[in-house]
């Protein structure tokens, strides 16, 4: 497997929190990831990686997080032809019913518009909210973590996530 980068923003710190436990499981695996936090790094190192990670929490009412936001015209002009991704996010699934994750689907959608191959679609059995734009049919279109609601079962789905995409990253 070619190495990964892994491209996300964070506001309170637990994307960050995600981010550290997601590369730690990686690493685990033998596997080599680079993590970048989009507020200093900016989006050129996407360009060095076929496989990329995306995380971003969903802000305010279904809105990027700040970082995402600022760059978001750019990222949405990028080719992801040779490029394999899986998107995370952090949302509240309680209080942000109405658009819960909706970052990942804003984020995700350009990827795949413009070339990249999406893999780590992830179940919506578990949770309880009423819309989000991150959805496929019954699937997630990456990771959905929820500290405020569920931080009890957000290790377990990190780890079944990383072994998800392990075998789908190229």
């Amino acid at each position: 497997m070619a190495k990964i980068g892994m491209f996300w923003g964070s506001s309170t710190e637990m994307t960050s929190i995600a981010a550290t436990e997601i590369k730690r499981e990686f690493e685990k695996l033998g596997h080599q990831i680079d993590s970048f936090d989009i507020a200093k790094s900016g989006l050129k190192p996407i360009a060095d990686y076929k496989n990329i990670i995306v995380g971003c929490p969903t802000w305010n009412v279904g809105e990027l997080q700040e970082d995402w936001d600022i760059l978001f015209d750019d990222y949405q002009k990028l080719r992801f032809d040779d490029k394999t991704g899986a998107f995370f996010g952090v949302g509240d699934q309680m209080g942000y019913s109405c658009n819960y994750l909706d970052a990942v689907g804003l984020l995700a959608r350009p990827f795949m518009e413009n070339g990249g191959k999406l893999v780590g679609k992830w179940s919506t059995e578990g949770y309880e909210f009423e819309e989000s734009v991150a959805l496929e049919g019954e699937e997630f279109l990456g990771l959905a973590l929820d500290y405020d609601n569920q931080d009890s079962e957000s290790e377990e789905r990190i780890l079944k996530w990383v072994d998800q995409i392990k075998s789908e990253f190229v």
